[in-house]
C-alpha cells in the first residue's frame, strides 16, 4: 500500500539507531499523513457513495491497536501532523481511545492531530476529542436546508449535524466547514454558507464538484429555500 501511494518506507533501523524520515519518489519529506480508520459511513452522499454499499470485512481492517502502532511508526519517521478520516471516523467503535493513544505524542514528535467528520456523531464525543489533543475539525456540510441536506446525503439529519458543530465549538474546537458545490443541487447556497461565517474567505469561480471552504466563526442559522428540480 505504501509503495502504491508513492511512499518509500525505510526498513526498521537497528535498535539504538535513529529512525529515518519518510520521503516520496521526488525526494520530498513527508510530514503530514491522512489516516483512514474505516471505510464505513452513516451517510450516503450522492457524490461519495452508492446507496447500497459493500464494505470491507471487519477482519480486513487494521485494529485500533494496529492503527496506534502505525501512527507511532509514522511519528518516529518524522510525520508531524496526522488527520483521522474515514469513511466517517466517528462511526468506528473505540475511536476516542485511538485519539487518546495518538494524542499522547502531541508535543513529543507530533505537532497536531485533527479529524475530518460529517458531525453526525460529534455531539457526544466533542469534549473527549478536545481532552485528548484535537484542537480543530474539518466538517463536511453541503446544505443548510433540511430537505435538501437529506436529499444530498440520502439519510442525514441536519439538526444532528448542527448540534455536533455547536458541541464542538462549546468544547473549544475550531471548526472549518467543507462544502462540495454541486450544480443544480446546492450551488445557490455557496454565498449563504459563507455568510454564516463571520470572516468569509473570498474565492473565485467554483466548478461543479469542487470543494468550497469558508473560514471564520460559525454562525447559527439555517438557510431556507425551495428544493432544486434535480432533487424533486
Amino acid at each position: 500500500m505504501a509503495e502504491r501511494e508513492g511512499l518509500t518506507a525505510t526498513p526498521t533501523p537497528d535498535r539504538g539507531k535513529p529512525w529515518r524520515s519518510l520521503t516520496d519518489r521526488f525526494g520530498r519529506t513527508i510530514t503530514y499523513v491522512r489516516l483512514s480508520v474505516t471505510d464505513r459511513c452513516d451517510l450516503r452522499c450522492r457524490y461519495c457513495m452508492a446507496e447500497r454499499m459493500e464494505f470491507l470485512p471487519r477482519q480486513d481492517l487494521l485494529t485500533l491497536e494496529e492503527l496506534a502502532e502505525l501512527a507511532d511508526a509514522l511519528i518516529a519517521r518524522g510525520v508531524r501532523r496526522i488527520r483521522l478520516t474515514g469513511g466517517e471516523p466517528l462511526v468506528r467503535r473505540g475511536i476516542v481511545g485511538l485519539v487518546e493513544a495518538i494524542g499522547q505524542h502531541i508535543g513529543n514528535g507530533l505537532d497536531e492531530l485533527t479529524m475530518t467528520t460529517n458531525a453526525t456523531q460529534l455531539a457526544t464525543v466533542a469534549r473527549d476529542l478536545h481532552r485528548y489533543g484535537i484542537r480543530r475539525l474539518n466538517i463536511s456540510l453541503d446544505s443548510l436546508d433540511h430537505e435538501r441536506f437529506r436529499a444530498i446525503t440520502r439519510r442525514g439529519d441536519l439538526d444532528q449535524v448542527l448540534a455536533g458543530i455547536a458541541a464542538a465549538q462549546d468544547a473549544g474546537l475550531a471548526v472549518k466547514i467543507n462544502m462540495v458545490a454541486l450544480k443544480a443541487l446546492n450551488e445557490d447556497e455557496i454565498g449563504t454558507m459563507c455568510q454564516r461565517r463571520s470572516k468569509s474567505r473570498p474565492f473565485g469561480g467554483v466548478k461543479p464538484g469542487h470543494r468550497v471552504t469558508c473560514r471564520g466563526e460559525w454562525r447559527e442559522g439555517v438557510a431556507r429555500g425551495p428544493l432544486p428540480p434535480a432533487l424533486v
